[in-house]
């Protein structure tokens, strides 16, 4: 098959238009059909008459991930098993991904991380730009790989020890996501105290094992797509744009570490029990015992030393609640008011 440049040799145009474009019509969809009035709650979509709110945000994410992976496969006019390979990777990543969040909204029949920005053109809008960011800059390596200014220098055979490497780790971090988010879903199910701190299965080791199993796949797509560059088939630019493309695994990993995931969930989440008093007892032990991210055994966690948690287990003072700091003076004035008050009971 003839190889088709489009716009530039690397891919980078053509899939920044499409990414732009296809979010840009869910984002329309999203903020114009308002049919629930009465709650005041957007609902975009119905299947068999369950409203889908605005997680069609992570299904239309996890889907263009999809679109841009079958577009630079089909547009590079090779079939390297490599380049084959890293495409159905993350095809598959996106396309659980999508499907799953689309279960969980159909049966919870709502995403409530909107409720103040729904009725809001440019804060809603914000919310879908940085998704076409976030889209983007990890479909890179995939992306470069099939890309014309990668394909015309001859290719490594599939199966190298970077492969291999690469391969196992995707298979790990994809069963760590896959799994922990179906735990997670069951445990809420079936549980009802909707306060219960889930500490079973992989949540046993790590508090967020879907953030470490997403980061680790994609490492390992990066590992496997820069093998053409590693081995010294690509040389000059393309060269340099394969290893450029380890962007994309650095984004996400920063992304979930420092912007949308853990700094949203940690201290607040800690803060959210303390104050309410919901099973903040258990949840305090559950803290202290689970690594943040690296999956580690409870039982050597739990007695390491604070500095170590901090440094190599990645566990910054940003995510730390500390109730003396971080509690509302309400919550310490009435804690304190029960102490004094107990004081003459106990003499």
């Amino acid at each position: 098959m003839a190889v088709i440049h489009v716009l530039d040799d690397y891919y980078l145009a053509i899939t920044l238009l499409i990414t732009i474009a296809y979010q840009l019509f869910f984002f329309s969809i999203a903020f114009s059909l308002k049919f629930d009035k009465l709650t005041g709650k957007l609902h975009t979509l119905t299947i068999s008459r369950t409203p889908i709110d605005p997680g069609n945000l992570d299904f239309a994410g996890g889907t263009n991930f999809i679109v841009l992976a079958i577009i630079t496969l089909a547009l590079s006019g090779h079939n390297h098993a490599r380049q084959i390979v890293v495409s159905l990777f993350i095809m598959l990543w996106g396309a659980r991904l999508s499907g799953f969040l689309l279960f969980r909204i159909i049966k919870t029949g709502k995403d409530d991380r909107f409720d103040d920005k729904r009725d809001n053109f440019f804060k809603f809008l914000g919310f879908w730009v940085f998704q076409m960011l976030w889209v983007w800059i990890v479909s890179l390596p995939v992306t470069v790989l099939n890309s014309p200014a990668v394909t015309q220098y001859p290719q490594p055979a599939f199966g190298t020890g970077r492969d291999i490497a690469g391969v196992i780790l995707y298979a790990i971090g994809f069963i760590m996501e896959s799994v922990s988010d179906i735990q997670k879903y069951r445990f809420k199910v079936q549980q009802s105290d909707k306060g219960a701190v889930c500490d079973k299965g992989f949540f046993s080791w790590t508090r967020h094992p879907n953030y470490f199993g997403e980061i680790i796949i994609q490492f390992a797509i990066f590992m496997i797509a820069v093998s053409p560059a590693a081995d010294g088939y690509v040389r000059g630019q393309a060269y340099k744009a394969l290893y450029s493309t380890i962007l994309g695994a650095i984004f996400l990993t920063v992304l979930l570490m420092f912007v949308s995931g853990l700094t949203l969930q940690e201290r607040p989440g800690a803060k959210k029990r303390y104050e309410k008093g919901n099973h903040w007892e258990e949840y305090a032990s559950w803290l202290h015992r689970t690594s943040i991210l690296i999956p580690f055994p409870p039982q050597l966690y739990a007695p390491l030393p604070t500095i170590i948690k901090r440094t190599v287990f990645l566990e910054f003072p940003i995510y730390v609640f500390d109730p003396a700091k971080h509690a509302s003076d309400v919550k310490r004035s009435r804690e304190a008011e029960e102490g004094a008050t107990a004081e003459p009971s106990a003499a």
